[in-house]
């Protein structure tokens, strides 16, 4: 199944994507490099969305369910090289790991999945039931989920394997990720004359306290739904001898499978609700941030900061095929849940299409300095990627 040379050509197409630096919204030259990859791996056909996501796509000679090995091929930036052992797009390899930028997240996953569709299609000639797509998702740093709208729109899948970082364990859910914003509004005035305005950061605090007593949401699987302060800023900016008259939170929200829109931000509401009550001069709001980003392909992407939870059961015929599957090819998985967000949030959470996560290596080595793989996990995310598709295809 995975000769020696096959399993070096894994390693060698890991760090030649390494190679390719892929910061979001740079990840043209990326795209080029998998064009002419999944054209020498024998895949039938490619294509690439507006937003600058290639897909590649192995077609079986019997009808069947639709398969989608999905990564994100953007990575975030490296602020400061120097503080780097090995050269961050240089995919060196040292002591059985290749390092550089994205090898953990998720370039090591991508090569896995390209060379194990690529095997098993070759070792089968093809003659199995349905069709295997592999895709390389722009974006997904700034946007978990927005773009993979458009490969689900162009795929249609009946199943999805998430490759982030699992360990090589079976991930059967995650939580989801909000970013609320919180303003508040006051009048300005000279610093020396404070009386005269309305400091906004004052009321902004008060705020604050209310917010922090608001209880957290549970799921016995998934934990707490969380709400965090990760930002403020006040305006004027500077504010040299200026009463502000503007304050801006903003919150991280870990999102449960049964939240919404509407039941997250009803305690927010509420907390200003009562501070309005408290205090006839309290103005504020909440709402979900949204964000736009420029493509490489000139497009847009935008949407509202509001990325679904999602969950399947254990006992799922597609979660037991999958885990069994694993457990024959010698991987030994658990079944486990992501503490952080990925494509999942559409795949699952928006289009209810079946969701598993699996995929080689560890999350806390993610977006780390000399971040890496170890060699052996890239090699047990190929042979467990091999061994999804020879049971849900063959």
């Amino acid at each position: 199944m995975f000769t020696h040379s096959r399993k070096q050509n894994i390693v060698e197409l890991c760090q030649e994507l390494i190679r390719e630096k892929s910061i979001s919204g740079q990840e043209d030259k990326i795209v080029e490099k998998l064009k002419h990859v999944f054209t020498a791996l024998g895949y039938d056909e490619m294509v690439i969305d507006e937003y600058g996501s290639i897909i590649g796509h192995i077609k079986g000679k019997r009808s069947g369910n639709k398969i989608l090995l999905d990564a994100h091929i953007d990575v975030v930036p490296v602020p400061d090289a120097t503080k780097w052992k090995h050269e961050p797009y240089g995919g060196d390899i040292e002591n059985g790991r290749i390092y550089g930028r994205g090898t953990s997240d998720m370039k090591g996953a991508l090569s896995a999945m390209i060379c194990a569709a690529s095997y098993f299609a070759e070792d089968l000639k093809r003659d199995f039931s349905g069709d295997i797509y592999v895709s390389g998702v722009v974006h997904e740093e700034c946007f978990e989920g927005l773009a993979a709208r458009k490969v689900s729109a162009a795929v249609n899948p009946d199943y999805v394997v998430i490759g982030e970082a699992s360990g090589c364990n079976v991930v059967a859910g995650q939580k989801g990720r909000a970013e609320i914003v919180i303003e508040t509004y006051g009048k300005p005035a000279h610093s020396a004359t404070p009386h005269e305005g309305i400091n906004a950061v004052y009321k902004a605090v008060g705020l604050m306290g209310k917010i922090r007593c608001i209880p957290s949401t549970h799921h016995d699987l998934l934990g707490d739904g969380l709400l965090e302060l990760t930002d403020i800023m006040s305006s004027p900016y500077p504010g040299a001898s200026v009463v502000p008259e503007y304050c801006k939170m903003t919150y991280d929200r870990r999102i449960l499978v049964d939240e919404t829109r509407e039941t997250v931000l009803k305690p927010i509401l509420a907390a200003i609700a009562e501070q309005e009550k408290e205090d006839r001069d309290f103005r504020a709001r909440a709402f979900y941030a949204c964000g736009e980003e420029k493509c490489y392909t000139g497009q847009t992407i935008s949407g509202e900061r509001f990325f679904p939870g999602w969950l399947i059961d254990e006992n799922d015929d597609y979660v037991r095929a999958v885990y069994d599957a694993l457990q024959d090819a010698g991987l030994n998985p658990e079944i486990e849940y992501y503490k952080f967000c990925t494509n999942g949030s559409h795949y699952a959470g928006e289009a209810g299409i079946k969701t598993i996560g699996f995929g080689p290596s560890f999350a806390n080595l993610a977006h780390t300095v000399d971040e890496s793989i170890d060699i052996g996990q890239l090699l047990k995310g190929a042979e467990g990627y091999y061994a999804i598709l020879q049971r849900l295809l063959n």
